[in-house]
């Protein structure tokens, strides 16, 4: 069930509030127009950087055999990244030979959410209402429950243990007869889980120390199970009357008693195989909790898994026996790694897609930096009509429009300025598009102004005239 909070907001506070906006404002709109700029200048450096790249390279025929031709070359090749560096998790006592070896926690926990709405009341208060609402899902850091607004779900979070994430890279590489540098290395991608054998001592203090956490939290006991019983000894025979059997009878009692013992140890080692109830090993999963499949609140499950040798495809120049990145004559540096055979065609033209769509989606932020800078600056003036909210609304609606376009006329003359700088053919177009929106808003809404005006006044003329 939802749990809401109103809270008041007076006339002075907001407006107070909104004076020192203009300040940040001012901040925000100067560190847009600075990301617009440099975000305009970093993609056509890396552009050119790329073709650079792409006709500076070389195919490496057979990364298997070192080729000093090669030395000090941007080489394109295709090879199996391998390891024989073993890594290991000493907590949980697992390892294997592998590029990377990870281990990540997951905690089943009650999750708070919050959504606000804010109302304008006359005389300038605002009221807001905050709807809490909570949720269990999987995260990935124990929650903090006692900080929850509704009561009813505060202190509702435990974990049956804390684990900390962990991820291990191994230092030796091989990628043919070369070694890959470990910026190259994180960039190898084949993960998949790892196959969990862990000791039996370590899952037993495993579930030892889950059962205790659960039991102080549920406060529900382990269900007693009878100790199973033992197989009664047989009777020890004096050596008086042993001395008067003979050796079949021996043979027979000495028989019975090694099938005793077998049963005892049979039976002992049942018990202590017997199913943990609070811990459960799966694939590569290691979960803490009595059923995997219905979590709890205070469920833990620990995953493990391994970067495996794999086909991998670089594109970097040749360092002695290792690689180093391509320097480009603007200064740019460039070196990759990508799974599979890659032509080095493909790879210059998928690096040139990103970096497009890294310039679009910096330059869409930095507008709507720009605009959310210049609503910040002239916010002021919508606060103060807040006294009589119905005004306010249609003036703050004028400033958000108003704002938007400067923003966008901004944005579009600062990337124009930027392009002028370093691509001129582009930026004199960018320019002429920009002059062309503040000839339309200026004198267009003018024009439109009069023209609506005029308009009205013949309307307000027209019952006259009749009554005449």
């Amino acid at each position: 069930m939802a749990y809401t909070e109103t809270t008041t907001t007076g006339y002075g506070t907001r407006v107070g509030r909104s004076f020192r906006s203009i300040g940040s404002g001012f901040l925000l709109f100067i560190a847009a127009t600075a990301l617009l700029w440099w975000n305009e200048g970093r993609a056509v450096k890396t552009e050119k950087m790329l073709d650079e790249a792409g006709s500076a390279y070389v195919e490496m025929e057979n990364p298997n055999k070192k080729d000093a031709s090669l030395e000090g070359e941007l080489i394109c090749g295709t090879a199996m990244a391998t390891t024989e560096d073993s890594l290991s998790d000493a907590q949980f006592g697992i390892g294997a030979k592998a590029i990377s070896l990870r281990r990540t926690v997951e905690y089943y926990q009650w999750v708070e959410h919050s959504q606000e709405q804010k109302e304008d009341k006359f005389g300038g208060k605002e009221v807001t209402t905050t709807t809490y609402t909570y949720t269990k899902e999987w995260v990935s850091s124990p929650v903090e429950s006692s900080n929850f607004k509704d009561q009813a779900y505060q202190n509702k979070n435990m974990v049956l243990t804390t684990i900390e994430n962990s991820e291990q890279w191994a230092e030796n590489v091989s990628f043919g007869a070369y070694q890959l540098t470990e910026s190259l290395i994180h960039r190898i991608s084949s993960r998949e889980g790892m196959d969990l054998t862990l000791a039996e001592d370590l899952l037993r203090q495993f579930d030892k120390n889950a059962q205790t956490a659960y039991e102080r939290f549920y406060g529900v006991q382990k269900s007693a199970q009878p100790a199973p019983q033992q197989p009664a000894e047989a009777p020890a025979i004096p050596d008086s009357v042993r001395a008067l059997l003979s050796d079949s009878a021996k043979a027979v009692l000495d028989s019975l008693q090694a099938v005793n013992d077998s049963i005892r140890k049979a039976m002992e080692n049942a018990e202590n195989k017997k199913d943990l109830e609070y811990v459960h090993v799966a694939n590569n999963i290691l979960y803490f909790g009595r059923v995997p499949g219905a979590p709890e609140v205070g469920d833990v499950r620990v995953i493990f898994d391994k970067v495996v040798p794999a086909k991998v495809t670089v594109m970097a120049v040749v360092d002695g026996d290792s690689f180093k990145p391509y320097k480009a004559k603007n200064g740019k540096r460039f070196q990759t790694l990508v799974m599979g055979k890659r032509s080095g065609d493909e790879i210059i033209d998928a690096e040139k897609s990103v970096n497009g769509m890294f310039l679009w989606a910096l330059r869409i932020i930095g507008i709507l930096m720009v605009i959310s800078g210049l609503k910040g600056i002239f916010g002021f003036i919508e606060t103060i009509l807040k006294v009589v909210p119905f005004i306010a609304g249609i003036f703050g609606w004028g400033v958000g429009v108003v704002c938007t376009v400067i923003g966008v006329v901004w944005s579009l003359i600062v990337i124009a300025l930027a392009w002028l700088f370093y691509r001129p053919l582009l930026g004199i177009s960018l320019l002429v598009l920009a002059g062309f929106l503040v000839w339309v808003f200026a004198f267009k809404g003018k024009d439109k102004l009069k023209e609506l005006a005029a308009n009205a006044r013949k309307k307000d003329a027209a019952p006259a005239a009749v009554t005449e």
